[in-house]
């Protein structure tokens, strides 16, 4: 082999070396312009993966239940019912959301009571309560398990925070009016949502923190006829029954009277013709006995 073709191989190689590292070059510029891309379309749609991490970690939450109980209790005296019921919520860190008292008549008591108490101490307030009455009539206890939807709201408000600090850190990167305003677009819908789910959360806090009691209080009362001492005024009522005995007995001469003297010219023709008959009679009477 000789000079000139040692040379011409070794040109050859140059050129195809050169051909390579161009091809290479364009196919890693390609590539790192894919990746830019699909790192925007991910940091909108969030990462599934820290999705089902924090729902695992939410799981290790202890349960949330909503509870709510409704009692109807007979009681002697409902007032003092009433105030006690309504002292013991205040003093196990409750509150009452609303009372109402009816009378249906003088015989029958009724009202309401409304209260809230913290979950810690749902059935000691239930306990306390079936002890101020004189009969428990009814008793019905319901809870709800919204641990899988509070687990849920949580996993999901994880990874939205997620993508908005995501959203937040490509803002402050663009250079593009475009970029920016479609950045700021997909961030205010995220936080919207953020707030949604928090929304969310904390009206599943409250309803399992504290439990919702409500009471039905009935109070029969004896009514027991009081004296009254006007009633027993006897000498006055005498008086008055003695005074309305002589009017009548004055009211009834007075009307006879009225009428013998108001009708004396009647009464006078009847009693003649009276006679009259009278005589007749005894006349034909004395005749027949005669014959």
């Amino acid at each position: 082999m000789n000079r000139k073709t040692i040379m011409l191989m070794f040109s050859l190689f140059l050129l195809l070396a050169g051909c390579n590292s161009n091809e290479k070059d364009d196919s890693v510029s390609e590539s790192q312009d894919e990746k830019a891309e699909s790192k925007m379309d991910a940091s909108i749609s969030g990462n599934k993966v820290q999705e089902e991490a924090a729902e695992k970690e939410g799981m290790k939450d202890e349960r949330k239940v909503i509870h709510q109980a409704q009692l109807e209790l007979k009681v002697k005296n409902l007032e003092k019912a009433q105030m006690k019921i309504e002292n013991k919520a205040a003093g196990y860190g409750g509150y009452v959301v609303e009372s109402n008292v009816y009378r249906e008549d003088e015989e029958l008591v009724e009202g309401t009571i409304t209260v809230r108490v913290p979950e810690a101490h749902f059935q000691d307030f239930l306990t306390d309560s079936e002890g101020e009455a004189s009969e428990v009539v009814g008793r019905n206890v319901t809870g709800q398990d919204v641990t899988e939807q509070y687990v849920d709201l949580k996993a999901r408000l994880k990874s939205k925070r997620a993508v908005e600090e995501r959203l937040l850190a490509f803002m402050k990167d663009a250079e593009k009016t475009e970029d920016l305003l479609k950045i700021s677009s997909d961030l205010a819908v995220v936080q919207e949502e953020i707030e949604q789910l928090t929304g969310q959360m904390k009206y599943l806090e409250n309803q399992t923190s504290y439990s919702t009691v409500t009471i039905t209080l009935s109070q029969d009362r004896i009514v027991v006829p009081g004296i009254d001492n006007k009633e027993l005024n006897t000498w006055e009522r005498t008086k008055k029954q003695l005074a309305t005995s002589a009017n009548l007995l004055l009211k009834a001469g007075s009307g006879i009277i009225v009428f013998i003297i108001g009708n004396l010219p009647i009464l006078i023709i009847l009693g003649g013709a009276g006679a009259v008959v009278h005589w007749v009679i005894n006349r034909r009477g004395k005749g027949e006995g005669k014959k």
